[in-house]
């Protein structure tokens, strides 16, 4: 049986390259008891940065996909890279997620590459949640932080918590909402299930409730009824400062910010309680609106998935991973490409955890999933149990800016053939043949860009190309 779609939470992790969205994606995992360790992305023992590239160059070059179980809910983690040379993989993930929490280093604060995927998040109507992370770092400050988020997105940027020490010293968190305080437990390796609550410190009373007071200006404004009780000083029940702090970040009206320390496993039971308690479900908006048709998370409608994600891997053939917006996907049946007009046998279907794998039966509508082995279907193409075309609006992609010139070491058709099928992975990618020179060209939004490629290239396939400036025609 699938989960239905009210209890299913689908969320990206967005954020500038360094700001920990990896090792905070591996502290949910070992949190929610997914994963038996606490990855570590140093040590090249993470779950999701799973490519030989990214382990030796420590950073998310792909996107990832977790599923997992936390209060009987489904959460689908999608770990983005924040290079913006691997932009389109973070774009693809927003699309098809009804959340973004935005991850951002303690020391530096809001970043470029914060400041441009917000811009998107935006324009996708995503409910977005900041976690302030790598607290424990020398001259981490998170009010510092905070005012640089708040200058950057507004005033309904609002802590939520605030944290217990700062830089090496930091110990905790304090609930603003609830107004307690917990400790956690610090041990190498870290563990799991670690904290424990305690009295709010003394010295940090003031603040607590000075930053608690500025939650409750912005919480009351989500109702008109909230705020003209909030002004004429009547009490607001705890529970109505938690259903209002869920509605206005359903609505995006207002953007809570968390804290905590995702390598010490610092207070992500907390992040999970808040994905699932104030994050929207799939039925957030009600139905799909598309031009041909509006698709709704019904179990007993016509299957409507589509295909955000493709992996090239030479064992398996292609990987993709889907998005259910109506209808059941089952295993072992057939389907209709509405994009190729092809038929398509769905085998065996995937839940991924990072890396790993294990089957599933079906995934209903609102889910998230993969399927292995289809013959004409890549990232776009939308998979249905008619053919009738249906349409997504293109993801806006930015144009390649570096080009090299490249010779094939051995069988060329081997190389162009590999090439094309890790531009369906990636499609900034651009491969074409200069008309005057010949030359044969491959281009990418940055030198490092190529270069991965190419390092795939040999990796996944064996094949090999040398590189060159192109030349200028006269």
């Amino acid at each position: 049986m699938h989960k239905s779609a009210d209890r299913i939470r689908n969320v990206a992790l967005i954020g500038h390259r360094g700001s920990g969205k990896t090792s905070l994606h591996e502290a949910l995992l070992f949190e929610a008891q997914a994963t038996n360790r606490l990855g570590s992305v140093l040590d090249g023992t993470t779950v999701s940065d799973s490519e030989p590239d990214e382990q030796a160059r420590k950073m998310s070059i792909s996107a990832s996909l977790s599923s997992f179980e936390w209060a009987d809910r489904k959460i689908n983690l999608l770990d983005t890279p924040g290079e913006p040379s691997f932009v389109a993989d973070a774009l693809g993930a927003m699309r098809v997620c009804e959340s973004a929490i935005f991850v951002v280093n303690g020391v530096m604060g809001v970043e470029v590459s914060t400041r441009r995927l917000w811009a998107r998040a935006q324009e996708l109507d995503l409910a977005r949640m900041i976690f302030v992370n790598m607290l424990d770092r020398e001259r981490a400050d998170f009010f510092r932080a905070l005012d640089s988020l708040k200058e950057a997105f507004g005033a309904h940027v609002v802590a939520t918590e605030i944290p217990i020490g700062s830089e090496h010293e930091i110990s905790g968190v304090i609930d603003l909402v609830d107004m307690k305080a917990y400790s956690y437990e610090t041990s190498s390796p870290p563990t799991r299930d670690n904290a424990a609550e305690i009295p709010i410190p003394d010295d940090l009373q003031a603040v607590a409730e000075e930053y608690r007071e500025k939650l409750m200006d912005e919480v009351c404004e989500v109702h008109d009824s909230l705020m003209e009780r909030y002004l004429e000083g009547e009490p607001i029940e705890h529970d109505e400062i938690v259903t209002a702090l869920k509605d206005g970040t359903n609505h995006g009206s207002l953007y809570p910010v968390t804290c905590g320390v995702a390598t010490r496993n610092l207070a992500t039971d907390r992040l999970l309680d808040a994905i699932v308690e104030d994050l929207p479900s799939p039925v957030k908006h009600g139905g799909l609106e598309l031009p041909e048709i509006t698709l709704e998370h019904r179990d007993d409608a016509p299957l409507y998935a589509y295909v955000f994600k493709t992996r090239a891997d030479p064992f398996a053939g292609r990987i993709n991973l889907f998005r259910v917006y109506q209808g059941v996907m089952r295993h072992d049946t057939q389907v209709m490409n509405t994009t190729t007009h092809h038929k398509e046998r769905i085998g065996q279907l995937l839940v991924f955890s990072g890396k790993d794998s294990g089957n599933a039966d079906e995934f209903g509508p609102g889910d998230i999933g993969a399927v292995a082995k289809l013959k004409e279907s890549k990232a776009g193409d939308w998979l249905a149990e008619r053919d009738e075309p249906i349409s997504m609006p293109q993801i806006q992609l930015p144009a390649p800016v570096m080009a090299f010139a490249m010779e094939a070491k051995g069988d060329e058709d081997k190389v162009y053939t590999s090439l094309r099928r890790l531009q369906e992975e990636d499609p900034t990618i651009d491969l074409h043949r200069d008309p005057e020179t010949g030359d044969q060209i491959i281009a990418g939004l940055s030198q490092m860009h190529v270069e991965v490629i190419v390092d795939r290239l040999k990796e996944r396939f064996g094949a090999e190309v040398a590189l060159h400036p192109p030349r200028v025609p006269y």
